[in-house]
């Protein structure tokens, strides 16, 4: 059966398939322990919106995530706010770097679609990025 999660006047199901790109398309996520690192950064900031990351994984130029956001929040502001902050983390977490000021991790903008009833073929999908490339997944 379906499973469909509540708020206090509504039942949702709610899913996308969202993948974003560093600036420039650079490699950046080569490392394994950088895209682990990265990896923990977008759960942590998807917990703190109150949004679930049910699926992710990077390939060297690129993310796919597959994400529950609750009908509460627009996917371009839950994207804006996981864009935004988790580049000042990564910077200073994952690159040691603490100069923020005038800094972009992402590119601009996002490709996102629906998931609907299909989500085991999306997750899939996901999860089969990069095996030929690296085998290691990002969100383990």
């Amino acid at each position: 059966m379906h499973d469909w999660s509540s708020l206090s006047h509504v039942r949702w199901d709610c899913k996308y398939h969202v993948v974003i790109i560093p600036k420039y398309r650079r490699k950046m996520f080569r490392d394994p322990r950088t895209r682990r690192a990265v990896g923990a950064v977008l759960r942590r900031m998807c917990e703190q919106r109150g949004v679930e990351l049910l699926e992710g994984n990077a390939s060297v130029d690129h993310i796919h995530m597959c994400l529950k956001i609750p009908p509460k929040f627009s996917v371009a502001n839950t994207m804006g706010f996981l864009k935004g902050k988790s580049a000042v983390r990564v910077y200073r977490e994952v690159f040691k770097d603490t100069r923020v000021h005038g800094r972009a991790f992402w590119a601009p903008g996002y490709c996102v679609s629906t998931v609907g009833l299909d989500e085991e073929t999306i997750r899939r999908y996901i999860q089969d990025q990069d095996k030929l490339e690296s085998g290691e997944y990002l969100f383990g």
